[in-house]
């Protein structure tokens, strides 16, 4: 996919579709991945979780062997899911192996969850072009789709939520998306993937 149809397809105003299909992927925190998808037009309500393992009732920071995910509602009739497969890698760093930034572990790894052969052929293809871009090994592996489990309520879009958290040191209570603006820019996500992207990077800027 082209450098201009990448940009275009990710700042297209936000649609409302029927969610006819799911795509489900491990990008590193889920509050990231829900921020970059649901500005895809397109994409619905996007559901932060965990998958990959076999840990009975995962929950966050005791998700046993599985890993952060997102459950990605779109109507194939506004976006493909080719189409979000090359805004996932691109949204990510898929040489890293052991984490995702400032998050490291299992849990922080990236993968793509496909659901039947249709979805692998698409995400296999997808990778393989963003290697060829790249010029590098990707170690983001593509797997079958198991049991999605949610996150609670918490965590869902918490990088708009505007709940309100503890007093800080300077004696402000800042919302969660303050706190996630805050997170993220930390965790350098956007530098990373701007380094390694360049101007193909498709949400280095939506969230600022």
């Amino acid at each position: 996919m082209s450098r201009l149809a990448l940009a275009a397809l990710a700042l297209l105003p936000l649609a409302a579709p029927a969610a006819a299909e799911t795509a489900t992927v491990a990008g590193g925190c889920f509050w990231c991945v829900e921020s970059d998808f649901e500005s895809v037009a397109g994409v619905g309500d996007a559901v932060s979780g965990f998958t990959g393992g076999t840990t009975p009732d995962p929950v966050y920071r005791r998700s046993g062997d599985h890993i952060e995910a997102v459950a990605i509602p779109f109507d194939p009739a506004v976006v493909s899911y080719r189409q979000l497969m090359d805004l996932f890698f691109r949204s990510i760093d898929p040489t890293d192996a052991g984490g995702q930034f400032c998050d490291r572990g299992l849990e922080y790894t990236t993968a793509v969850f496909a659901d039947g052969p249709e979805q692998r052929a698409a995400a296999e293809a997808a990778k393989a072009a963003a290697e060829a871009e790249l010029g590098q090994p990707i170690v983001t592996p593509i797997l079958d789709a198991s049991e999605f489990f949610p996150v609670d309520d918490y965590h869902q879009d918490y990088y708009k939520s505007e709940d309100r958290l503890g007093i800080t040191s300077v004696g402000v209570a800042i919302t969660k998306a303050t706190a996630y603006k805050r997170y993220r820019e930390g965790c350098g996500r956007d530098a990373r993937i701007r380094e390694l992207w360049g101007d193909d990077a498709p949400f280095v800027d939506h969230s600022s």
